[in-house]
């Protein structure tokens, strides 16, 4: 029969895993992504495993939760390899050209202000983050490059306002889950939202605002023009190839699923380049970087693509590397699903997490043991929807037993762990968007503003005693 682990025990395969992550950090750096830190999440889901077995946990148990992590992530994975069709085929077509180069009436001062503001909009009218990275998130990163502005800068400020429109989206599924497992209803759960989350936006923008201000303005124009230059000489930037990203959006504000939507905007890219950038084409084909046009088109979906360029800024923008430049994200959401698969099943999960809630006294306690229970989950089970549905699961009782209403606990799971999953370099949302900007996670994270402050402004709103609502409880007839 299995046994239950100590607290001790339970949180000895987290604290093996930090270790190694640390140790990657120091020995590889930027590197730690490539293989390192997939096989510290082995090791450590090693080490969940000796735990179980010690506890008499079934090796077959452990083996179903993995398994059923791993089928859990498949839609994501599937995901990432069509955005990474989806980027090459665009450059391919020059849609992601002329969606930096329609985008150079930014002013560099106003540019991370602006950027965040864009994919806050356009995640609002999708519902998906992972979408607006993708599409709208990918032209305003490579304009911050022609503006020489940090990537980690950029990448925040697009995943900042992509989470903030995300989170408050009535299409985002999210949004529609948090309040499903809490109790409550869908536009209850918006309205409370908004009390933590407008603050949190307002001031993640006025941070971007004060950072933009003191911008080198000159050098940064100057780096602009030279792009633009560039752009317009080694493509045919037609107003028309702006349809293709629109049709994507369109297709996800409609509730296309994503995959389809990414395939769809993947194949119209192709059939841009075909259509617009016949020259192009042409010339690498008869530099020998490729045998014939359908060699460049399979190449710019399936692998490393590049247009060259004599402007160094553009090495980087001219370059992508199709489904197989996701491989590396994959692997590592793959190792991070067998991590959490066994440390659920083992036990360590369910121990850490009563500890959590045995720490939780009053309100602002409660609010903060959920919290906290959400970034936990982020950590170990990799999984933004397990970092809502597993809290949600566990304290809705205790909500209700304190007389709290349950938009606290919807608004407490999505302020935490929905936002915070994407700052994880292991969890789904931190390997993809690293994998989609091509911005390690530890380089954008602590730019990621909305993101840190969401978690703090929850937890501050409820120590204010702030429209916390209560349960409505009729009191019975003596």
């Amino acid at each position: 029969m299995q046994t239950r682990p100590n607290f001790l025990l339970a949180f000895l395969p987290l604290l093996f895993l930090i270790g190694l992550l640390a140790l990657n950090v120091q020995v590889f750096g930027d590197d730690a992504l490539s293989y390192p830190n997939q096989l510290a999440l082995l090791a450590a889901g090693g080490v969940a495993g000796i735990v179980g077995l010690i506890l008499k946990t079934p090796f077959k148990m452990m083996m179903d939760g993995v398994i059923e992590n791993l089928q859990q992530a498949t839609p994501a994975l599937l995901v990432l390899l069509m955005i990474g069709a989806l980027a090459g085929s665009w450059l391919f077509g020059g849609v992601v050209p002329v969606m930096i180069y329609g985008l150079k009436i930014l002013h560099p001062d106003y540019f991370l202000f602006t950027a965040c503001i864009i994919s806050a909009v356009v995640s609002l009218a999708t519902g998906s983050s992972w979408g607006t990275i993708a599409t709208v998130g990918i032209a305003l990163l490579g304009i911050g490059k022609t503006m020489d502005i940090h990537v980690g800068l950029s990448a925040g400020a697009i995943i900042s306002g992509a989470y903030f429109g995300d989170k408050m989206s009535p299409l985002s599924d999210t949004t529609n889950l948090a309040p499903a497992v809490a109790g409550t209803d869908l536009f209850s759960h918006i309205r409370y939202m908004t009390i933590t989350t407008i603050p949190s936006i307002l001031l993640t923008l006025l941070i971007f605002l004060i950072i933009g201000l003191s911008f080198d303005k000159e050098m940064d124009i100057a780096n602009v023009a030279a792009v633009n230059d560039q752009l317009e000489a080694t493509f045919s930037l037609s107003p028309l190839l702006f349809l293709v990203p629109l049709v994507v959006i369109g297709l996800i504000v409609k509730r296309v699923p994503a995959v389809p939507a990414l395939a769809i905007g993947s194949v119209l890219g192709i059939a841009a380049g075909f259509v617009f950038q016949g020259d192009m084409i042409e010339g690498l084909v008869a530099q020998g970087t490729f045998s014939n046009t359908y060699a460049a088109a399979v190449t710019a979906l399936g692998s490393d693509f590049q247009i060259p360029s004599t402007n160094p800024l553009l090495n980087d923008l001219l370059s992508a590397g199709g489904m197989s430049g996701m491989l590396g994200t994959i692997w590592l959401i793959m190792c991070a699903m067998v991590f959490g698969g066994i440390m659920e099943k083992s036990g360590c999960l369910e121990t850490i997490s009563r500890a959590l809630l045995s720490m939780a006294h009053g309100q602002t306690g409660l609010v903060s043991t959920t919290a906290a229970s959400s970034i936990f989950m982020n950590l170990t089970a990799s999984d933004q929807y397990l970092a809502i549905v597993v809290p949600g699961k566990m304290y809705q009782k205790a909500y209700e037993e304190r007389g709290l209403d349950p938009v606290n606990l919807s608004r407490t799971l999505e302020d935490a762990g929905t936002v915070t999953s994407v700052l994880v370099p292991w969890n789904t949302c931190g390997a993809a968007q690293a994998g989609v900007l091509g911005v390690a996670t530890a380089v954008y994270w602590p730019f990621c503003f909305f993101c840190l402050i969401s978690p703090a402004m929850t937890i501050l709103v409820s120590a204010l005693n702030y429209r916390v609502k209560k349960l409505n409880i009729p009191t019975q007839p003596e």
